[in-house]
């Protein structure tokens, strides 16, 4: 980590300072904003005292982000359109991150003053894409070029679908509870529970499950959430410093065989398919005098780019020996020809089998860009844990008391949790980024429907209204402070 500092201009280093201390003060707001719902349950229920429920779930959601991978944080970094990370240049890095970072902060502290359970990831996202609208406004880009709309609509159904999901899964988990033991002590009220039968815990079983699935809501919120600090602090890296962290400097020999190897491949690819393919890629017609000096990426420079690559990673095996050019050039490829393999994936025509291929040859080539070095993660499972130590108050009530018209029993916070944890590990697997807050809220609200608790019209309408507004606010609220950014650096 220390090579990082070294030979650094003076402004540069404290910018990177300033910019690195920014994503970690987000996690950390992230780790009190969100994870507050991911022990909202344990904590309202008494299954754990409070420093208890806090401590462990700090541990549980530092374990996330470091077990967690990179695939959500790189979902993440591709909102941004392929042109916006491949021409990166320190002042322009700077405006991005600052803009974003500034953007959610003030949103996120926003919404945890009032206990509302608003969603940093869509906070995140809106202030990502309001980035890449400005951006586009500012260079007289189209529009539809300023931000990768594909990778936002893919993540922009994970974020709709999975509360509707959480909704509807939780609420059947505690019909089938009801169901299997309507007379079970489980479906009572902590106040109830402390009434009826003089108990202050829960009965032995459910007090376990509701422990055990705190924490696995926890693990999986490092994991996801965890993952988009990790993003962040790639953007502020490549950004700034890009000679440094374009690639990944510690790939082994192996690595960069298997990349280059892979770019051979794609064009044996091409070729192979040359009849569907010819005409979107001209085949057999560009030249490698065709790149432009300021690198866009086309398809139909997709054979002088590869060539390109080719010849830049003839010989290389080590990343050191490349210069600083020449690094920022070899990413530029790498990205550009991912950018393309994707379209072509979705182009019809292509058989199953030959897709699946593609897709093989699409993790080699960006093996060694979508990475993270371990003291990043190291560094954001750190502020999401000791995030999670403070500040959570707030927002248990809203959910223990706040969103049904009477308190949530055993079973209730039992269905939320498990249907949370399921739902946020599958997003995992697809590396879809979702909204804790919005997965367990949203369940609650299922088991107060199917309890028949209903539900208190005014919290619900102030959550609803916070999820509504925070996409266009933080867009909004980012765009603008990228304008007198970038008006500021010109």
């Amino acid at each position: 980590m220390i090579e990082l500092f070294s030979g650094l201009d003076a402004w540069v280093l404290v910018s990177l300072l300033l910019a690195l201390t920014f994503v970690l003060a987000f996690e950390f707001i992230n780790g009190f904003h969100d994870t507050a719902n991911a022990v909202a349950t344990v904590i309202y229920t008494k299954a754990m005292p409070p420093h208890l429920a806090v401590f462990f779930s700090g541990v549980f959601n530092f374990l996330g982000v470091l077990l967690g991978g990179v695939g959500v944080a790189y979902a993440i970094v591709h909102l941004l359109p392929v042109e916006l990370l491949i021409n990166v240049n320190t002042g322009h890095g700077l405006a991005m991150v600052f803009s974003l970072l500034a953007a959610a902060i003030t949103w996120n502290l926003g919404t945890w003053y009032f206990g509302i359970p608003a969603s940093s990831s869509h906070t995140l996202i809106g202030s990502i894409l309001g980035v890449g609208l400005a951006n586009a406004l500012i260079n007289d880009i189209p529009l539809g070029d300023g931000v990768n709309w594909q990778k936002a609509i893919d993540i922009a159904m994970s974020l709709v679908v999975s509360p509707m999901a959480g909704f509807a899964v939780a609420a059947m988990v505690l019909i089938g509870l009801k169901w299997w033991r309507p007379l079970s002590k489980m479906h009572k009220t902590p106040e109830q529970r402390r009434k009826l039968d003089d108990k202050k815990h829960p009965p032995f079983w459910n007090r376990l499950v509701l422990v055990v699935s705190a924490m696995g809501v926890s693990f999986v919120h490092g994991s996801n959430d965890g993952q988009k600090g990790i993003g962040l602090i790639m953007l502020v890296l490549i950004g700034i410093v890009p000679a440094k962290f374009v690639l990944d400097l510690n790939s082994t020999t192996y690595q960069i065989e298997r990349t280059r190897d892979a770019t051979l491949h794609m064009s044996q690819f091409y070729q192979r398919n040359a009849a569907t393919l010819g005409e979107f890629l001209a085949l057999g017609k560009a030249k490698s005098s065709d790149l432009p000096e300021q690198f866009s990426c086309n398809p139909q420079q997709t054979e002088p780019t590869i060539a390109a690559l080719q010849s830049s990673l003839q010989g290389v095996t080590d990343y050191h020996s490349l210069s600083a050019d020449k690094r920022v050039e070899v990413r530029r490829y790498l990205l550009c020809l991912d950018d393309t393999a994707k379209k072509v994936g979705k182009l019809p025509g292509l058989e199953a089998r030959e897709k699946a291929d593609l897709e093989k040859l699409r993790k080699d080539l960006t093996a060694t860009t979508e990475y993270a070095p371990f003291w990043v993660i190291v560094a954001v499972a750190l502020a999401l844990g000791l995030g999670t130590m403070v500040g959570w108050k707030r927002v248990v009530l809203t959910v223990g008391e706040k969103i049904g018209k009477q308190g949530m029993t055993y079973a209730q916070g039992m269905s939320a949790q498990i249907t949370a944890a399921c739902a946020i590990g599958m997003a995992n697997i697809f590396a879809l980024p979702v909204s804790t807050t919005h997965v367990l809220s949203s369940g609650v609200a299922g088991t107060m429907v199917a309890n028949k608790s209903g539900l208190q019209g005014g919290t619900v309408k102030t959550i609803l209204l916070a999820w509504v507004l925070t996409l266009p606010a933080s867009m909004g609220l980012a765009a603008g402070l990228f304008w007198l950014a970038s008006k500021a650096i010109s």
